[in-house]
């Protein structure tokens, strides 16, 4: 015979179990479970024991386990149903689903084992009076995986038709298993509609919406609707990423990221498991996996990343192309097993339409940072498929290029000085001249090596009789002279290249527009080097002071607009004006004056837009949309701002995009657009990421772009995104104030996501860096908050310390509302001695709300003072165990009562009215809690507030429960 206690202990435990978190260890308690209910002799509790042990195996990577358990099950059933009771009967039924597809899913079953258990499970289901709803969906199921689409679609018609049951899937799992099919057979947008009730949230269930967010990500990149597909990606991973039995759905986050240009990101998911590479349990799941994995490999080998380490199968490492070949064959090779079954190809040609994806998009910024992939080893050369040219056409082309001062012709130049090497030409001095100055201007190149290139250039031009262009090219190298460090030297040879100019262009007399683009090359490369003075620290006995520089500078810059003004027609000259107007925005902002500086950047802009040079005018915007939005112009910001984005495609840098980016989202978020801030924000963040600089720019883009998403009610994405900024913000270059908000918010969301014990830890160590400011208001709301999350866990004890600390710095701010509700929360949760009938702390909260709030409290005083007047009541008379206990707890709920009335509150002074008389009921004296709910039927009469009809309602039901028949 079973021992009573044993049994109970038993059940308990399977019940804890079926809560547990999936895996491996879930597993082996199931197992042992079951070998002690099987000791027992209890037939029953051996039932539950063996369903118990295979929901464990279905959720987990050992998921080919599961038939044992349930073959045992079946067996017992057969031989003495009464063995199950209704609960049991009914998973019975509800398993062989489980045993339908993952039979399925094991190439080892033969399909003719399948298709009988399929034909068995309908003759149970029809012998239990259950729909063939279930049924028709195994059909379906069984149809797709060979590959029969004209079976597939009747066994759907056949499924929906059927009715909805007991052993129809949830309405959920239904409804993604419906959309999976419709976008199989190339139905996107109505894939989407069949799933909006999952991914709204109307129908969800244990593992959705998680699989219909994954199966969604694809479809809603093909269908231009990026947005959704990021915050798809952004929610669902977080909510797959800590369940064992979602490979499938990891699998499918893995292949969006392969296909939006988020190669870094895809692997990082994939080092998140690596034993997802080998599990086996469930060969379907791993082939699909191994599938993407391949593909994601395939990818990266393809952008250069062919050498780069990455997370494979243990017990060697792998390189990006190693793993691409691994895990291909592995994929085939459980495909071809597949295909050997099922009598088809149809597998195998799925895996490989899988491997062999091409991206979607070129990039889809995701917001969430993902390390860097390593520089590639060999550069990435697009195909070409023009003609190549010879060195003269090159010049030529190079010439043309220049002269229309195109952003192209550095490149240009390159071109054809290559072809002179590989064609063995001999260019002229002057073409030698040109190829020096151009590879001069090469942005990666140092200043040092370009003053010698210039000069170099200078003389080969003197050499050529260009006389003015090599003293124009000599001011060039006093800058580049100049940002190497020498500004003595730089000011003199400027000094002396733009005196050389301006005598050959006055002996000239007549060059016209010619001779004027050298001597305004030469004042632009001395205001050039006195730019460099105008930002430098002063530095004791070296003239000019920066205020000479800025004076000197804006003189020559004055000089350079007049010579310019009647060559309208000539592109450089409008170039230099261009800059010329830039360098004085630059000197206006450099004064403190935003407006000044705003109106040379606009001249910039407009000199460069009215010669047709609209790539000369990002520069000139961008800097005029951040002087209008330090002078308060918001709009005229923006208007500079998506100008320059919009012509910035040549010349922008990363950085450059991403400091765009960032100013549009503040004067969005400055005028209330938080959706187009969000945008900003999230551009903002992946520019950063792509210039480096993802521990700087991007983690405060991060964290501005979760505190948006938190205000848009995006809180899933909220979430991903500010885990994502935690990794890389520091104090020392965020600040504090960014660590604790960001925590303080995450806190806030996992709350509302009630995993309160993640929740608490943000709480915590937000308030352990606050402890230390000098304003303690933030270290007591975190202290509180943490206390509360904790409570909501389970954990009282650390709950009540908690909330001891946070009562704490209550009292030392003077805050009677956080001191009361800390004395509240502690009243509750401190255990009484038996036979204590007193609660100290609730009645000091009471006594400090009768100071605080006497007879002269405002309404929120009143109402903090009543509700702390019905918890004490309810407190006491919980522990009262006497009359006068009781009398006490009365005498509480009366006050509040009257608290409520004075304050012409009715619904609240019926609400503590109940509360009166379910005490009376506890003391005993049910004709006065009768009396009580007779008054407040009467006075709820009519009452149409939204909650007066469960007053009511709770009034009947006190009458009900002391026998009043009236």
């Amino acid at each position: 015979m079973s021992d009573p206690q044993e049994t109970t202990d038993i059940r308990h435990a399977l019940w804890e179990l079926d809560q547990a978190d999936e895996g491996a260890g879930r597993n082996a308690r199931a197992e042992r479970l079951l070998e002690r209910a099987e000791a027992t002799g209890d037939r029953p509790l051996l039932v539950s024991a063996l369903f118990t042990l295979m929901k464990a195996y279905n959720y987990s990577s050992e998921k080919d386990k599961a038939f044992v358990p349930y073959a045992r099950a079946l067996r017992m059933w057969d031989e003495r149903p009464e063995d199950f009771d209704d609960y049991n009967s009914y998973r019975l039924h509800w398993m062989a689903k489980w045993v339908s597809s993952g039979m399925l899913d094991q190439p080892h079953i033969p399909l003719a084992a399948i298709e009988k258990w399929q034909t068995e499970m309908e003759h149970r289901y029809r012998l239990a009076g259950y729909s063939e709803r279930a049924v028709r969906q195994g059909e379906h199921r069984i149809a797709r995986h060979l590959g029969d689409e004209e079976r597939a679609q009747r066994a759907f018609e056949a499924w929906l038709a059927a009715d909805r049951d007991r052993m129809a899937d949830c309405h959920a799992c239904e409804l993604h298993g419906q959309g999976w099919w419709q976008q199989q057979r190339g139905l996107d947008a109505e894939a989407l509609v069949t799933w909006a009730p999952v991914l709204a949230g109307t129908h969800t269930c244990l593992h959705e919406p998680h699989a219909t967010l994954a199966s969604s990500l694809l479809p809603l990149v093909r269908l231009g609707r990026p947005d959704e597909a990021r915050a798809n990606h952004l929610r669902g991973y977080r909510m797959v990423r800590p369940m064992e039995s979602m490979r499938g759905s990891v699998a499918s986050h893995i292949e969006f990221c392969a296909l939006t240009g988020n190669e870094a990101r895809g692997l990082e998911i994939l080092a998140e498991r690596p034993a997802y590479l080998t599990d086996d349990g469930e060969p379907d799941s791993l082939m699909d996996y191994l599938a993407v994995t391949s593909m994601l490999m395939r990818r990266l080998t393809a952008l250069g990343h062919g050498a780069q380490s990455v997370t494979g199968p243990a017990g060697r490492e792998w390189t990006a192309a190693e793993l691409a070949g691994h895990a291909e064959r592995a994929a085939l090779d459980l495909a071809a097993r597949f295909d050997e079954r099922n009598g088809t190809t149809a597998v195998s040609g799925r895996v490989r339409l899988r491997i062999g994806r091409e991206p979607l998009v070129e990039r889809l910024p995701l917001g969430v940072r993902a390390a860097r992939l390593a520089a590639p080893e060999t550069p990435v050369v697009p195909e070409v498929t023009a003609p190549v040219r010879d060195f003269a056409a090159l010049l030529a082309e190079a010439r043309r290029l220049s002269e229309a001062l195109d952003p192209d012709a550095d490149r240009a130049w390159a071109a054809a000085e290559a072809a002179a090497r590989r064609e063995g030409a001999a260019p002229g001095v002057l073409e030698r001249a040109e190829f020096a100055a151009h590879r001069a201007a090469g942005p990666q190149l140092p200043d040092a090596e370009a003053v010698e290139l210039l000069r170099t250039a200078a003389g080969l031009y003197e050499e050529a009789g260009e006389k003015e262009r090599a003293a124009a090219t000599r001011g060039r190298a006093a800058y580049a002279l100049a940002l190497a460090g020498d500004l003595a030297q730089a000011l003199a040879e400027s000094a002396a290249a733009l005196a050389d100019v301006r005598a050959l262009h006055e002996a000239a007399r007549d060059d016209g527009a010619q001779g004027a683009r050298h001597l305004a090359g030469a004042l632009l490369s001395r205001a050039r080097v006195l730019a460099t003075l105008v930002h430098r620290e002063e530095e004791a006995g070296e003239p000019p002071s920066p205020e000479d520089a800025a004076r000197e500078s804006a003189e020559v810059l004055g000089e350079l607009l007049a010579l310019t003004a009647p060559y309208g027609d000539d592109v450089h000259l409008a170039a230099r004006a261009s800059e010329a107007h830039l360098r004085l925005g630059d000197l206006a902002a450099h004064s403190g004056d935003p407006a000044a500086a705003a109106a040379g950047y606009r001249r910039a802009a407009q000199a460069a837009q009215g010669a047709g040079l609209h790539w000369l005018a990002v520069q000139p915007q961008a800097q005029l949309a951040q002087a209008s939005a330090q002078s308060g112009d918001l709009e005229s910001a923006e208007q500079a701002a998506l100008a320059a984005l919009e012509h910035g495609a040549r010349l922008l840098t990363p950085l450059g995009y991403g400091q765009l980016h960032n100013l549009l989202a503040e004067v969005y978020a400055d005028t209330g657009r938080l959706p187009q801030a969000a945008e900003h924000t999230l551009q903002a963040a992946h520019w950063a990421d792509e210039a480096g600089l993802s521990e700087g720019p991007g983690a405060w883009s991060r964290f501005r772009l979760g505190g948006l998403y938190r205000q848009l009610g995006r809180t899933e994405e909220a979430a991903a995104v500010l885990e994502a900024a935690l990794v890389d913000l520091s104090a020392a270059e965020h600040g504090e104030g960014a660590l604790v908000q960001t925590r303080w918010w995450l806190g806030e969301l996992l709350l509302d996501r009630q995993e309160f014990r993640e929740a608490a830890e943000h709480f915590l160590l937000a308030a352990e860096i606050a402890k230390d400011w000098p304003e303690q208001i933030d270290h007591a709301r975190l202290a509180h908050l943490a206390a509360g999350a904790l409570q909501n866990a389970g954990m009282q004890e650390e709950a009540g310390r908690a909330f001891e600390r946070a009562g704490e710095l209550w009292r030392t701010l003077g805050d009677t509302v956080g001191l009361v509700k800390t004395l509240r929360a502690r009243a509750w949760l401190a255990a009484p001695a038996d036979g204590d009938e007193e609660s100290p702390l609730m009645d000091e909260a009471v006594a400090l709300c009768a100071q605080a709030y006497g007879a002269a409290a405002d309404d929120a005083g009143r109402a903090l003072f009543a509700d702390t007047l019905l918890q004490a009541a309810e407190l006491h008379s919980n522990r009262a165990q006497t009359e006068a206990a009781y009398e006490r707890a009365l005498s509480y709920a009366q006050r509040a009562i009257a608290l409520h009335r004075e304050a012409g509150d009715a619904a609240a002074a019926s609400t503590a009215e109940l509360a009166a008389g379910w005490i009376e009921v506890n003391g005993c004296h049910s004709e006065a809690a009768a009396a009580r709910a007779r008054r407040v039927l009467a006075a709820e009469e009519g009452a149409q507030d939204g909650q007066a009809e469960q007053r009511r309602a709770e009034a009947r039901e006190l009458l009900e429960y002391v026998g009043d028949e009236e």
